[in-house]
C-alpha cells in the first residue's frame, strides 16, 4: 500500500502551485516589468533628444561655416575692389606726372594692400571669434560641461590655421 502513495498524482499539490505561479507572475508583471519598461522608455527619449540636440548643433555648425565662407570671399572681392581702385589711381597720376607719379604710386599700391591687409585680418579675426563661440556652445551641449575659453580659443585658432594652411596648397 505505501507503494501506491508515492506513485499517486495529488491534484490539489498541483492546482496549489499553478495558483502559486500565477500570482507570483502578476506580482512579477506588476511591480518589476511595466517600471522597467517605463524606465527604458525614458531613457530611449532622453537619448533621441540629445540626438536631436546633436544634429542641430551640426546643421547650425554647418550654416556658421557656410555664412564664414561668404564673409571670406566678400572680403577678398572687397581686397580686390581696394587694390583695382588703387591701380586705375596710380596710373592716372603716372600720365600726368611721370617721375613724381611713380612714388606716389608705389605709396598708393603699398597703403591699398596694408588696407587689404588689414581689412583681411580684421575680418579673419571677426570670423575667428564667431567660430569661436559657436563651437564653444557646441562643445559645452556635446560634452555636458565647461571648457576653459582660453584652451578652447587655441584649438580653434589651430584649426583655422591648419584650414588655411590647406586652402593655401590648394591655390
Amino acid at each position: 500500500m505505501q507503494s501506491q502513495q508515492i506513485i499517486t498524482v495529488n491534484l490539489w499539490q498541483i492546482v496549489i502551485s499553478l495558483c502559486n505561479l500565477c500570482v507570483l507572475f502578476l506580482i512579477v508583471k506588476r511591480f518589476l516589468y511595466k517600471p522597467v519598461k517605463k524606465m527604458l522608455a525614458q531613457r530611449q527619449a532622453q537619448v533621441d533628444g540629445v540626438y536631436e540636440q546633436a544634429d542641430e548643433a551640426l546643421r547650425k555648425a554647418e550654416a556658421d561655416q557656410a555664412a564664414w565662407a561668404e564673409k571670406m570671399t566678400h572680403a577678398r572681392e572687397e581686397a580686390d575692389a581696394i587694390i583695382q581702385r588703387a591701380s586705375e589711381n596710380a596710373h592716372r597720376s603716372g600720365d600726368a606726372i611721370l617721375a613724381g607719379a611713380r612714388s606716389q604710386a608705389d605709396g598708393i599700391v603699398r597703403q591699398a594692400k596694408e588696407e587689404a591687409r588689414l581689412t583681411h585680418l580684421q575680418a579673419k579675426e571677426g570670423i575667428r571669434h564667431e567660430i569661436a563661440g559657436v563651437s564653444t556652445e557646441l562643445a559645452e551641449k556635446l560634452l555636458g560641461r565647461e571648457i576653459n575659453e582660453q584652451d578652447h580659443r587655441n584649438l580653434i585658432d589651430a584649426f583655422i590655421d591648419e584650414m588655411e594652411d590647406s586652402r593655401g596648397a590648394d591655390q
